[in-house]
């Protein structure tokens, strides 16, 4: 059982109809909090609202999910051995 906020489960159901795909902060910002006129502190807001969700999904268990691309965004996706 997930204990997530609206918006964390709006975070996860996203990242799980694009898994395997590259998902960018603007994407984000675009489908989910409907800006589209991007600005930068979005991405903090992003970047906090990825870490709660990191957290409670992926903290008990060895196998990460979500990952992080420097400079694209993230996926989810299983790691590769």
């Amino acid at each position: 059982h997930l204990d997530l906020t609206s918006r964390e489960f709006d975070l996860l159901a996203y990242l799980l109809r694009h898994q395997g795909r590259f998902i960018t902060r603007s994407m984000i910002a675009r489908d989910l909090w409907q800006e589209t006129t991007r600005a930068t502190p979005i991405d903090n807001v992003i970047d906090v609202h990825m870490a709660r969700l990191r957290r409670k999904v992926d903290k008990d268990f060895p196998e990460k999910l979500i990952h992080t691309i420097r400079g694209i965004g993230f996926i989810i996706k299983r790691e590769e051995s």
